[in-house]
């Protein structure tokens, strides 16, 4: 890719930007959110067609203005959001193929159920995926879906496939199995375009690296020339001193409550405590119920058995609305999904929460109002938007997570749930959730903290529970413990 240039209303998203990848090589692209990686993806892959520059492949001009012609070339890309890309009520086999069956019939009535099984079933067998073709996608795990995914871009001729933060949902036996099969397609001659804001897995996985920021190109080398400080400091332009605040607090007393809670699927019989200004984790690796247990306190999973009590008073609510009236607020691990309104515009987003706050007269919503709190907000948080008219869709992960966070700190709860916070959030965004969890727990918030970043356990929490197979086994005082005993326990070793 020669010269990409791309402007979008507001904002110039890619200047002048060079990218090279080779066959049979995994290449990382990487650069804070809003750096303009994903949208360079999204012109290889047609998405964009208002471009400026030039596509070479085999060091012939191609034309790529639409996905169509991108897939004709060989490249296939596997978006963040898998649930998106594939059809829930449709087989797997149906899935992999779908392709050929709708761009392959050429005029043809009838498809051949019992062939397109089989031809399914030898793409799978050669990826070493053990998964059923007859099994509907919407029974699969996460890790399936995207195997299912990339099953599906090798159907039809691949040479350059595209992957954008796929371990962010992953377990760590899901992640090497993923590994394993990009180190099959790269001995295949495929060429993988690496997405990802976790550099420790790039290394094992990436042989050349391409760092962007502001939509700029910043360096292009291979990468075991670069140390992981470089890394981060070419994409933020800085040095990162500390990644974790260094706040000051005084604990009070406990001040948020939850006894044997059970949501009657996941959640077995967990209690747990939060003192005044106190940042709780709740570490566990990737379905060991911690998001369960979130949305149960939330109220997302309607009723659930057992106590939560805040300031001594017992709480009583079956839904969402019921939390957030009682002092509760929960930022949720799928922002798209369940954190924002993708189709709305930013301020609609952060006032969301919190209309009754902007209104005149107790009954009509001030526009004046809601302005001045969203402008706010994106000044504290330091949101990337052309303005607060913006649609959320357009922004960064990065940028939708902060304001995922904004809307909660109009509501001004008691209580703040976050439910990995930093999942596909670049270094630099992640010191500022950081910033901004300190300073809710320094203003006396009770904060519970669930992450599988064991990392960000020992740097942020006072204390954690962690929790495995929908229960806590172990309780632990942040000084006095280590990552290795917190994976200890999350893996079911040494209960007690």
């Amino acid at each position: 890719m020669k010269n990409i240039s791309i402007a979008f209303p507001g904002v110039n998203a890619l200047s002048g930007v060079d990218f090279q990848a080779s066959a049979g090589r995994a290449h990382a692209l990487i650069g804070a959110n809003g750096a303009g990686k994903s949208t360079l993806m999204k012109v290889l892959a047609g998405v964009y067609d208002h471009y400026t520059g030039e596509i070479r492949i085999d060091g012939n001009d191609v034309s790529i203005r639409t996905p169509r012609e991108a897939k004709d070339q060989g490249i296939q890309v596997v978006y963040q959001e898998v649930d998106t890309a594939l059809i829930p009520n449709l087989t797997v086999a149906e899935n992999i193929m779908l392709e050929r069956t709708v761009h392959g019939m050429k005029g043809k009535q009838f498809i051949r159920w019992k062939q397109l099984h089989q031809e399914a079933q030898v793409i799978l067998d050669r990826l070493q995926v053990a998964v059923s073709t007859k099994k509907l996608v919407q029974e699969l795990t996460l890790a399936e879906k995207q195997m299912v995914l990339i099953a599906r871009s090798l159907s039809t001729s691949c040479r350059f496939l595209v992957l954008d933060e796929p371990t962010a949902p992953l377990s760590h036996s899901e992640t090497e199995q993923l590994f394993r099969l990009v180190r099959y397609l790269k001995s295949e001659g495929v060429g993988v375009i690496f997405i990802s804001h976790r550099l420790p897995e790039l290394y094992e996985i990436c042989e050349d690296i391409t760092i962007m920021r502001d939509g700029r190109l910043v360096v292009r080398d291979e990468l075991s020339r670069l140390s992981q400080h470089q890394v981060v400091e070419h994409m933020l332009g800085a040095k990162l001193e500390g990644q974790f605040p260094d706040v000051r607090r005084t604990l009070g007393g406990t001040k948020f409550e939850a006894s044997n809670i059970s949501d009657h699927d996941k959640v077995n019989n967990v209690s747990l405590y939060i003192r005044e200004g106190e940042i709780v984790g709740l570490a566990g690796l990737v379905g060991a119920g911690k998001t369960e247990l979130c949305r149960a306190l939330f109220g997302a999973s309607g009723p659930v058995a057992g106590d939560i009590r805040l300031q001594g008073r017992k709480l009583r609510y079956g839904s969402p609305y019921g939390a957030v009236r009682n002092g509760l607020a929960l930022v949720p691990e799928e922002r798209r999904r369940e954190g924002v309104f993708v189709e709305e515009t930013v301020v609609t987003n952060l006032t969301a929460a919190s209309l009754s706050r902007h209104t005149a007269f107790d009954s009509w919503l001030s526009r004046r109002k809601e302005t001045k709190a969203a402008n706010g907000i994106v000044a504290d948080l330091g949101i990337k938007t052309p303005s607060v008219q913006a649609y959320v869709r357009n922004l960064s992960g990065g940028n939708q997570q902060k304001v995922a966070i904004g809307k909660w700190l109009l509501v001004d709860a008691d209580v703040y749930i976050f439910d990995e916070p930093t999942k596909g959030v670049d270094v630099g965004a992640k010191r500022d959730i950081y910033e901004l969890v300190g300073e809710l727990a320094s203003r006396g918030k009770c904060v519970l903290y669930a992450s599988s970043e064991f990392s960000e356990m020992m740097g942020l929490t006072d204390r954690m529970y962690v929790m495995y197979d929908g229960t806590i086994v172990k309780e632990l005082e942040t000084p006095k413990t280590s990552e290795e005993e917190i994976l200890l326990y999350s893996t079911g070793g040494l209960m007690t």
